[in-house]
């Protein structure tokens, strides 16, 4: 068997972990998989085309998908009708809550809305007691 006829040899996703919906770029040696035609796919992520990397190897940027659970997923690699799947190839842990967090579907509490309204009066106070305390010229 030529080097030319080998299918994929090893396949490398870095970051080892990654959170839901992030990127991730898997690599594949094997010239059969460099020569063009070779694909990777998971049940995190869907099918992919490998590009050329150089050397050996092929590269796919892939992002994991928004619903997958957290856990460790496989990858298999496809070039020339050979297969090669790594096990736990990598892992996919929970997405952090940011942007609006909570505020978007819970709203202010009553508790939210008292302090902030005591605030908002002690500060009218406070300033028509300066307001009057500073007025110019007093008529008697």
């Amino acid at each position: 068997m030529s080097r030319r006829d080998e299918g994929p040899r090893n396949v490398r996703a870095r970051p080892g972990v990654v959170v839901q919906g992030g990127p991730l770029t898997v690599a594949v040696d094997g010239d059969s998989c460099r020569a063009g035609g070779g694909t990777v796919s998971s049940r995190a992520f869907g099918t992919t085309r490998l590009r050329r990397a150089g050397g050996g190897t092929a590269t796919a940027r892939v992002f994991v998908d928004r619903g997958v659970r957290p856990g460790s997923y496989d990858i298999t690699a496809r070039c020339d009708d050979r297969t090669l799947t790594r096990p736990a190839a990598f892992t996919v842990i929970g997405g952090v809550s940011g942007g609006l967090g909570g505020a978007a579907s819970t709203g202010a509490t009553p508790t939210d809305i008292a302090i902030g309204s005591g605030l908002v009066a002690a500060a009218v106070l406070g300033g028509a007691v300066l307001w009057l305390r500073r007025r110019p010229g007093r008529r008697i």
